[in-house]
């Protein structure tokens, strides 16, 4: 964490190929180096979409970092966990 640049209780951005999302960071010993945990959380702010609780509560919605294009080869759904990410201090 320190390495990128990131403090705990600010914000960060995570992007992947799908999409980015910020949420705040909190930096831990608890989970291995070089992996980002995520709750899933409300975050439904995308225009066009019509849930007015989601809305209404703030959040990060991890589906936003997902790629429509990279699919499970055994299942043929899409991949919704292990997806590289890169995370930077929000500006």
């Amino acid at each position: 964490a320190a390495r990128l640049g990131l403090v705990d209780g600010a914000t960060a951005r995570i992007e992947s190929s799908g999409g980015a999302i910020e949420a705040p960071a909190e930096i831990t010993d608890t989970v291995r180096g070089g992996v980002v945990s995520l709750p899933h959380g409300w975050g439904h702010s995308r225009p066009g979409t019509r849930m007015e609780v989601a809305a209404a509560h703030p959040g990060a919605n991890v589906n936003q970092l997902l790629d429509g294009t990279l699919l499970d080869p055994l299942s043929g759904t899409a991949v919704l966990n292990a997806i590289p990410v890169s995370v930077t201090p929000a500006l």
